[in-house]
C-alpha cells in the first residue's frame, strides 16, 4: 500500500529526507553547462532557505508567484519553497507568447515571477510593462534587469525558522497550491486550480505503479510547468528516485546515454520520432544487415506482451534481442524498466515495437483537471492491455456517460477553474463527477480505452460523426508524413491536411530513382502525388466508407508549439489551423485544391 505519511506535497520531499535520502536527489544534465548535484539533504536546506528569502520580501500565504523556466533542480527547489508558505506557484510554458504572458500575469494577480534563460527573459519582459502586479523579478541565471534568485538563499534565524515551521502547519491538503493555465485546443487560457491534496491523492494512486526503486534514475525534459511532468516528478521524489533534469530537448539522448535512466515520461510524439530514427537508419543498411533489421521489426509489430512468444518464435526473439533491439536500449543507456506515456494517444504498432524491444510503454491518461492521472497500464501480468490506458486507479471513480463521454470523481478532481465558476460549472456536475470531454469504453471489465475527444467529432453534411484524432494517427504512421488534420465539419465528405515529411520524402524520392529539386517541385511530381494517395487508401481500407479521406491537400509549414500550431503536449489546436488554413480547406471542397484519393 502507498504510504499516507504526505498530504501536502512539500511533505514528499521530507518523506525522501526521511526514509531513503539519496545523495543525489536532483541534478542538472547538459553536456555544455556545469553539473549541478543536490543531495537531498542539500535539496531541503535549500528549500527553506528560499523559504525564508521569500517570506523576507513579504511572500505570504495565498500569494501567486510565476516560474517561467526549463527543467532544472532550481525549478524544483523553487516548487517546494513557495508552497511550503502556503503561497500558490503559476508555472508557464516558455514557449508562448509575450500577449499570453501578460493575459496570465495579470488574471493570476501574481506578485512575483522567477525567469530561467535569456531568450525566455525576452519573451516575458514586454508583458511587465502591462503587468504592474509585479513587485519582484528574479532569474535563475542572474540576467540583466532581473535580481539572482541566489539573493534568496540566507541563513534563517531561529525566529525564521520558528515562522517557517508555523508556515508550514497553516497549509492544509484542501489549500491551493498551483494555478495551472492550460494552452487548450481552443479559446482563452483557462487556470486550473489544483490542491495539495490533489497532487499528494495522485501520487498515492500511482505509488505502487511505478516499478522503481530508491536509487533508481529518471530522467526529466518534458516540460516541468506541464501537469503530467510535475506529477512524475513529484511521484519519483517519493519514490526516492534520483532526477536529472534535461534543460533542452536536444540533449535527451546524450543525457540518456550519461544518466542510464529507469524511466522517463514521454509523448507519443517524441516515441514517433525516435521510431523514425530507428526505422530510418534500417533502410540505409543492405544486404543481410538490413534482412535482420526488418525481420526484427516484422516481429515487433506483432508483438504481443500480454501472450509472450514460446517455442521457435521465443528464441527469434533472443536473436532479434541480441543483435536488434539490444541497440536501441543502448541508446537510451541500456537500463531502462519503463517508459510513461501520456498526453495524447499512443499508436498500438508502436506500443508493441517497444514492448518487443524490451522497452516497455506504460500509456495513461489524465487532464490537467485531474491532477492528472485518471488511469494508467501497468508492468505486473494482467496490468496492461495494448490500445487502453489501462485500469484506472485505486482512489479514482470512473464511469462511461449515455453519450460514450469518460466521467471522473476522487480526490483528483481540481477545485475548479480560477475566477471562472460558470467554466467550473459546465465540467464538474452536482454529484462531483467531472465531464472529461473525451469519449470512451471499458474493455475486458477493467481497461479504459479512448476513442477520441467529444468536442473533436465532426458531422459531415450527410448526418455522419467522424472521430478524426484515429485517422490523423494512422496517416502519421508513414515516414512520409510528419503530420495530418483531417477535415470535415458540415461539408459532404472528409479530407486531409497532409505535412509531408520533407528528409523522409527526399531518402523516398532518391530510392526511387525520381530527382530531388526542393519540396515544393517534389509535391508536384506525380509520382509522389500518387505515393501519398497510396498510404490514405491503405488508411481509408480500415475506415467505414463515411469516415474515408476522399481529398487531400498538402502544407508545407511546419506545425509546432512555437508557432501556435500545437499545445505543449503536441496536440492539434485545431481552431488555429481551421483559420490558418481557411482558403485550402475551402479550396479542397470546392475542387480548386488539392488531389482526389481515388482518381477517375
Amino acid at each position: 500500500m502507498p504510504p499516507k505519511d504526505f498530504t501536502r506535497t512539500f511533505d514528499i520531499i521530507y518523506y525522501q529526507l526521511k526514509h531513503y535520502p539519496q545523495e543525489v536527489c536532483i541534478a542538472l544534465c547538459n553536456p555544455e553547462k556545469p553539473e549541478k548535484k543536490y543531495s537531498t539533504q542539500e535539496t531541503v536546506d535549500a528549500i527553506n532557505k528560499v523559504s525564508v528569502g521569500l517570506m523576507r520580501l513579504g511572500i505570504k500565504k495565498g500569494d501567486k508567484i510565476a516560474i517561467v523556466s526549463p527543467n532544472r533542480p532550481e525549478w524544483s527547489i523553487l516548487d517546494h519553497a513557495i508552497l511550503q508558505l502556503g503561497a500558490i506557484d503559476v508555472p508557464l510554458y516558455p514557449t508562448i507568447s509575450p500577449e499570453e504572458y501578460e493575459f496570465i500575469l495579470n488574471d493570476s494577480e501574481s506578485v512575483a515571477i522567477f525567469v530561467g534563460s535569456t531568450d525566455i527573459w525576452q519573451r516575458v519582459k514586454p508583458a511587465l510593462e502591462k503587468t504592474p502586479n509585479i513587485k519582484h523579478v528574479f532569474s535563475f541565471d542572474g540576467l540583466e534587469g532581473t535580481k539572482h534568485w541566489e539573493e534568496l538563499f540566507v541563513e534563517p534565524t531561529e525566529e525564521e525558522l520558528q515562522k517557517l515551521e508555523e508556515y508550514k502547519q497553516a497549509v492544509q491538503p484542501d489549500d491551493l497550491a498551483t494555478i495551472l493555465y492550460t494552452s487548450g485546443t481552443t479559446g482563452v487560457p483557462k487556470g486550473v486550480m489544483l490542491t495539495h491534496g490533489n497532487f499528494t491523492s495522485n501520487v498515492q494512486g500511482t505509488f505502487d505503479l511505478l516499478p522503481m526503486k530508491p536509487g533508481d534514475r529518471a530522467l526529466s525534459f518534458l516540460p516541468i510547468n506541464h501537469v503530467f511532468e510535475r506529477h512524475m516528478v513529484y511521484l519519483y521524489q517519493a519514490k526516492g528516485l534520483q532526477i536529472y533534469f534535461v534543460d533542452d530537448l536536444n540533449n535527451i539522448v546524450p543525457c540518456a546515454q550519461k544518466v542510464k535512466p529507469h524511466v522517463f515520461a514521454t509523448v507519443p510524439r517524441l516515441l514517433e520520432k525516435v521510431y523514425e530514427r530507428i526505422l530510418q537508419k534500417g533502410l540505409e543498411l543492405t544486404g543481410f544487415k538490413r534482412a535482420i533489421f526488418f525481420g526484427a521489426l516484422n516481429f515487433a509489430k506483432n508483438y504481443n506482451p500480454e501472450d509472450p512468444p514460446t517455442g521457435f518464435k521465443k528464441l527469434l526473439h533472443k536473436l532479434y534481442d541480441k543483435l536488434v533491439f539490444s541497440k536501441w536500449r543502448e541508446a537510451l543507456g541500456g537500463e531502462i524498466t519503463a517508459l510513461v506515456s501520456g498526453g495524447a494517444a499512443l499508436r498500438p504498432d508502436l506500443a508493441r515495437i517497444f514492448w518487443a524491444a524490451g522497452i516497455p510503454v506504460l500509456e495513461g491518461y489524465g487532464l490537467t483537471e485531474t491532477s492528472p492521472v485518471i488511469a494508467v497500464n501497468r508492468l505486473e501480468p494482467g496490468g496492461f492491455k495494448i490500445g487502453t490506458v489501462g485500469p484506472p486507479l485505486f482512489n479514482v471513480e470512473v464511469k462511461i456517460a449515455e453519450d460514450g463521454e469518460i466521467l471522473t470523481r476522487g480526490p483528483h478532481v481540481m477545485k475548479g477553474y480560477y475566477k471562472r465558476p460558470d467554466l467550473t460549472k459546465e465540467v464538474i456536475d452536482e454529484e462531483g463527477w467531472f465531464h472529461t470531454g473525451d469519449i470512451g469504453v471499458i474493455v475486458d471489465g477493467k481497461f479504459l480505452k479512448i476513442t477520441d475527444r467529444k468536442k473533436e467529432l465532426f458531422k459531415t453534411a450527410g448526418g455522419k460523426y467522424v472521430a478524426p484524432q484515429p485517422i490523423e494517427n494512422s496517416l502519421k504512421a508513414s515516414l512520409l508524413i510528419e503530420n495530418a488534420m483531417v477535415v470535415g465539419e458540415g461539408r459532404k465528405f472528409p479530407a486531409a491536411l497532409i505535412v509531408p515529411s520533407e528528409e523522409n520524402l527526399k531518402s523516398w524520392m532518391e530510392a526511387n530513382g525520381i530527382k530531388w529539386e526542393g519540396l515544393e517541385k517534389a509535391l508536384q511530381n506525380p509520382k509522389v502525388i500518387d505515393k501519398y494517395r497510396e498510404i490514405i487508401k491503405e488508411v481509408n481500407k480500415h475506415l467505414a466508407k463515411p469516415e474515408q479521406i476522399k481529398r487531400f491537400a498538402f502544407v508545407t509549414d511546419t506545425w509546432s508549439v512555437e508557432t501556435g500550431e500545437l499545445t505543449p503536449t503536441m496536440k492539434l489546436k485545431r481552431r488555429v489551423l481551421n483559420e490558418k488554413y481557411k482558403d485550402i480547406i475551402d479550396g479542397i471542397y470546392e475542387g480548386t485544391v488539392g488531389y482526389d484519393v481515388y482518381k477517375e
